[in-house]
């Protein structure tokens, strides 16, 4: 009977991910093949990274007994591997990250123990506010080690001596394209290494989101200003001093619609739960083999899992709050409520639900009022505040069913009403309840209002 492998540490996880080839795809001529970095412990490819520059601080000195502070500036996974590591080793970690992360990113961190400080994500840097500056200013505030991914040459060194050797041997040697991002640097840097030494046929391909300066420097060598994009952990609006573009022949610049949509698709098709940064670099992948005329193989990653992101690429809400799955247009306010009855998309009570079973789709939901209907009629509206005034004396008062405590003044409008209209209802605190005829269409609420205004903008 064959015994089973000896346990190791967690750190030990660290690396030699699986590969898998894509055949669900269109890869024209070519084959597709994807690192699956999210199988890393920490669930992304900067594991490696966050455990390759704590070793070497270590080793330098500059962390263990006399310091155990690590300061650093990440926009999540970065963050992620550092605190997985330094959990282990009993190292206090301060994280300074950008205001556009996932949710899911920062309930990780905190729950590893990191402490979080947000700072905003729509400035440049030289801005007091800028992620990296403020991560060096607080590191020599508090006397802590400023790890510094974007120049900290142990960041390169993780994928030279340890990614590339493990896709080189998964590919017995044949690759013809590598594709990478860039965020700190680091996996570009590392890999254009490795392969000059030990595949250099290899053709390093660089995606890129729309809005960052990295595609356009490569195609006309001039750095050009940085727009925004919501993709998260790639794409710069200046040259990491980790990122060797030197390498680089080809370089695509992916829109933040094209990233989403190919990772949802990598799921569909192929059963790939990925991040958002993948999607990026998948879809720069699925572009540069849909261009070749012969065959080659082609590599890239799976940088981190979807798992993050279940709340934004992979809510149908937040991408239609963002203009990124689109909804036929009708010309009236359907085309301003988010959450539509007819697509059973409207959290809702029946007249004899009680007090705690709305509170608690209040809180599921993240709502502060929900309609009461029966028979499909909509009967009242119910909101924090009713449910607050009912219970303030006696709590037991919760039981109660909330057609005790309901609101029946109701306010509804016409589909066909100019939104401008909606304005006083709305100064009144009441939400407007849209109607076609006897039809229930949905509410509109104040942010369902400003997202079709910021829609409106694209």
């Amino acid at each position: 009977m064959r015994s089973a492998p000896a346990p190791i540490d967690l750190i030990g996880l660290i690396g030699n991910t699986p590969m898998v080839q894509v055949t669900q795809l269109d890869t024209g001529p070519c084959e597709l093949f994807l690192k699956l970095e999210s199988h890393n412990p920490g669930g992304s490819i900067k594991d490696r990274i966050g455990l390759s520059m704590i070793s070497a601080a270590e080793k330098a000195g500059q962390l263990g007994p006399h310091q155990k502070h690590l300061v650093e500036a990440t926009a999540g996974n970065t963050g992620l591997g550092l605190a997985l590591v330094a959990s282990q080793k009993g190292y206090r970690l301060t994280l300074v990250i950008p205001d556009k992360m996932s949710q899911e990113k920062v309930l990780h961190l905190k729950a590893l123990g990191a402490e979080i400080l947000m700072t905003r994500s729509d400035v440049e840097k030289g801005h007091p506010e800028y992620y990296q500056d403020m991560a060096e200013r607080i590191a020599g505030e508090l006397g802590g080690f400023y790890v510094n991914q974007f120049a900290n040459p142990a960041n390169p060194l993780a994928h030279e001596t340890t990614t590339g050797p493990e896709i080189v041997a998964q590919l017995d040697n044949r690759l013809d394209a590598m594709v990478c991002g860039v965020g700190s640097g680091g996996t570009l840097g590392g890999l254009s290494r490795y392969f000059a030494k030990a595949l250099p046929q290899c053709e390093m391909v660089l995606a890129d989101p729309a809005g960052s300066v990295l595609a356009d420097y490569v195609k006309t060598g001039v750095m050009g200003k940085a727009g925004s994009w919501v993709v998260e952990g790639i794409g710069e609006d200046f040259l990491p001093p980790n990122a060797d573009l030197s390498r680089v022949k080809k370089a695509y610049s992916i829109s933040d619609a094209e990233s989403l949509e190919t990772a949802r698709l990598l799921l569909r098709k192929a059963g790939i739960l990925a991040g958002s940064s993948s999607g990026t670099l998948i879809a720069a992948a699925l572009r540069y083999c849909r261009e070749q005329t012969t065959p080659k193989r082609v590599c890239t990653f799976v940088c981190d899992s979807g798992n993050k992101y279940l709340s934004k690429m992979f809510n149908d809400f937040w991408m239609a709050d963002q203009g990124f799955l689109p909804r036929a247009a009708h010309g009236d306010l359907r085309d301003v409520i988010t959450r539509r009855y007819a697509d059973r998309a409207v959290v809702t009570l029946a007249p004899t639900d009680t007090m705690l079973i709305a509170y608690g789709r209040m809180r599921l939901y993240d709502v502060s009022q929900l309609p009461v209907l029966e028979g499909g009629k909509v009967v009242g509206m119910i909101d924090e505040s009713d449910l607050l005034l009912a219970a303030v004396n006696d709590e037991t008062r919760l039981r109660l069913p909330v057609r005790d405590v309901m609101s029946t003044r109701l306010q509804t409008v016409d589909v066909r009403t100019p939104v401008p209209e909606l304005l006083s209802l709305l100064d009144k605190g009441f939400v407007p309840i849209v109607m076609d005829g006897e039809e229930f269409i949905g509410l509109i609420t104040r942010i369902d209002l400003l997202n079709h205004l910021r829609r409106k903008l694209r």
